[in-house]
């Protein structure tokens, strides 16, 4: 393809992107195809002989668009976000463009500079001390298993990494029976293994309860445990619950563990002065998450992670092979030795791109907003007597159940909100999750998709209740 001819199809494309932002929610915004369809649809081997772009284009309007869930729909309510924006999609096209692979200062010094310089930007918006230092990873799951790992390395004496694990297997980390699944993905990786994370009871508000952890943690050491990590969320998956980090920050303190905290998504939110209270107790801790990729309008993948000693890091992951030895190594940050993989995206230009774009300013408003559509829907529930509010609003997620009349038995309410889910996501008008609380099958409402309006949130409301309404309940 010679570059009139990219220059070209390279328009077109352009075209059709811009077409699809300004009209997604002509879109089901739950991919409909059954299972098998698109699969069925594209050739079982590779094409002997190449084939034109137009050709492959329109088999991606007409095989790819309708197996695809339009995450980009305002009317996305489901999991949480992964939003992109037009500054970061811009980004984006130049970054694949230049194909750059930041492994090292050397291999591109701009990429590793701008990094070092957004992961400032954001710490310092979002409230991390001034000492700490950032890294762009892939996704929170890593940025996690990076914890584990240079918490299992400290405590070692990096005595793991040489020597493998004789004498340390009786090791624990500790979360919430709230936190994310990738805590226990990453003991299993890190050799922690499963059984031994720990998971401590919460209160009715769905928080840790410090006073169980520290009786926990006072029973492990006296049993012989070697206490590793404490994982604290600040914003769990299911409800959005706030751990009291002060609280944990003072028991890892006190006994020496590493705490870790997750804040993948509601970390955003803390741009906002009126949210960075729930940060008090940030300087205890030893690692802090959050995924620009979720709220911050910066599409997926970019997780920014923080560590109050970078040195922890390089100790546990920085291997230098003599073909990655470079005149600058000790000058500069690699970039490689603060994670597992070598290879490395060139993530900052998108995150540079957005936040030069809106400004802090305009990212605020845009949370705001969110969280304002948010207390709408919180109050318009909270008005009719067949719907229950499961645990309070949290920020811009709300988690909710249909509950008609005459119906008390739990399971066949689990039944019909379950049905309600199916019948809201069938529909491709919205598309929602659940999660469940104390046994109760929750609807759950995320608010913070990039273009979403008060007009998206009434519209989803009408649905949310005649599609209840019509559920048929049996005697």
């Amino acid at each position: 393809m010679n570059s009139d001819e990219f220059r070209k199809q390279a328009h077109l494309m352009v075209d059709w992107m811009a077409d699809y932002l300004e009209h997604v929610e002509d879109y089901p915004v739950k991919s409909q195809v059954a299972p098998r369809t698109i699969y069925d649809q594209i050739n079982s081997a590779i094409p002997k002989l190449g084939e034109d772009m137009e050709h492959i284009f329109n088999d991606f309007k007409e095989i790819i668009i309708p197996g695809i869930t339009h995450w980009q729909n305002p009317n996305f309510f489901a999991y949480f976000q992964a939003n992109t924006s037009p500054p970061s999609i811009l980004a984006e096209m130049l970054t694949a463009t230049l194909g750059v692979q930041g492994m090292k200062w050397e291999t591109s010094p701009a990429a590793t500079e701008l990094e070092e310089r957004m992961m400032e930007w954001l710490g310092d918006g979002i409230g991390i001390p001034k000492l700490w230092a950032g890294v762009i990873q892939d996704s929170a799951s890593m940025a996690t298993l990076s914890a584990i790992l240079t918490a299992r390395e400290r405590l070692s004496k990096y005595q793991i990494n040489e020597k493998g694990f004789e004498g340390y297997t009786k090791l624990r980390v500790y979360c919430s029976d709230q936190t994310h699944s990738s805590i226990e993905k990453g003991a299993k990786i890190a050799g922690v293994g499963k059984s031994n994370v720990i998971k401590i009871p919460t209160n009715d508000q769905l928080e840790m309860r410090s006073d169980l952890l520290r009786q926990q943690i006072e029973s492990d050491i006296k049993q012989g445990y070697q206490p590793l990590c404490i994982v604290a969320a600040l914003g769990t998956t299911g409800t959005m619950a706030m751990d009291p980090l002060e609280e944990i920050g003072m028991l890892a303190e006190k006994h020496n563990i590493w705490l870790h905290v997750d804040a993948a998504y509601a970390g955003a939110a803390f741009l906002l002065p009126e949210h960075q209270s729930l940060m008090k107790g940030i300087e205890k801790a030893d690692s802090f998450v959050f995924n620009p990729h979720k709220w911050l309008f910066t599409n997926y993948d970019c997780t920014a992670f923080f560590v109050k000693d970078k040195k922890g890091l390089l100790n546990t992951f920085s291997i230098l092979p003599e073909y990655l030895k470079t005149a600058s190594d000790g000058l500069v940050n690699n970039y490689c030795d603060w994670g597992i993989p070598l290879g490395r995206r060139f993530r900052s230009l998108k995150l540079w791109f957005v936040m030069r774009h809106y400004g802090l300013e305009g990212l605020q408003k845009m949370l705001r907003l969110h969280i304002a559509l948010a207390e709408w829907l919180e109050a318009e529930l909270k008005k009719k007597p067949t719907f229950e509010m499961v645990v309070p609003r949290s920020m811009n997620l709300i988690c909710f159940r249909y509950m008609p009349e005459g119906v008390e038995d739990q399971e066949q309410l689990n039944t019909i909100n379950e049905q309600l889910l199916q019948s809201l996501n069938a529909s491709g008008e919205l598309y929602l999750t659940h999660t469940k609380i104390d046994g109760k099958y929750t609807l759950r409402m995320s608010i913070g998709q990039t273009n979403v309006t008060q007009t998206h949130l009434e519209n989803a409301w009408k649905n949310i209740q005649e599609l209840a309404h019509g559920i048929v309940i049996n005697e």
